[in-house]
């Protein structure tokens, strides 16, 4: 195999990972008067998020009626508020996650008498899918190749990054098997000394009962 085509090859390849390891939710969704729904995204610390959203206008060529308007919110896994939007019809927002763990991007509209439909387009993305590449190529008139570099770079970071969290993760866990068993052990332990004692208390009360009676 020559050298230019394995080169193609090893790009197909990091390519093809950087496909699967982009983190991108499109969706469509309804959403009833008087109704919350939280979608969640676990964003590692760091990473880049962006995400926009709209509310699908039921009469096209017409306003937005008030009663398709919704609130937004978007907080981080210890409550932290990166979003907000009140009584809105689209937003955007975009954030680098400053903790790991689970993201949440809440959507609620007003109850009302007449129950509503409301239909919400919702793209939301992290880590290497969040990056504009196209203002990128705009801004650094590179070529094709180059661009294509820039984003396989990006990608085999992102993946690096990910080895090394899922790692901690499995450390983390590790850690917690350990503590358990440990304390499975000494609750074990406790429960025989418990049963020993109290076998031994048995035996104590019926020989001084038997002797008592002159049984023995």
């Amino acid at each position: 195999m020559s050298g230019s085509l394995l080169l193609t090859v090893n790009l197909l390849a990091l390519l093809s990972l950087g496909v699967i390891f982009n983190v991108a939710h499109s969706l469509r969704y309804d959403l009833q008067s008087g109704t919350t729904k939280c979608i969640s995204e676990e964003i590692k610390s760091n990473a880049m998020s962006v995400g926009k959203y709209s509310v699908i206008n039921p009469n096209e060529g017409f306003p937005l009626p008030d009663t398709h308007r919704v609130t937004v919110r978007v907080n981080s896994p210890h409550g932290n508020n990166y979003h907000f939007g009140d009584n809105v019809e689209a937003g955007n927002f975009a954030f680098t996650a400053a903790e790991s763990g689970d993201y949440t991007a809440c959507f609620w509209t007003p109850e009302h008498k007449a129950p509503v439909t409301v239909t919400i387009e919702f793209d939301w993305r992290t880590g290497v899918a969040a990056k504009d590449w196209s203002n990128v190529a705009k801004k650094g008139q590179v070529e094709t190749m180059e661009l294509e570099l820039k984003k396989l770079y990006d990608t085999v970071a992102s993946i690096h990054d990910e080895m090394f969290y899922l790692r901690e993760r499995e450390e983390e866990m590790q850690q917690l098997n350990r503590s358990t068993n440990s304390k499975m052990a000494t609750l074990s332990f406790l429960s025989l000394v418990v049963c020993l004692s109290v076998a031994s208390l048995q035996f104590w009360h019926l020989k001084t009962f038997f002797e008592r009676k002159k049984l023995l």
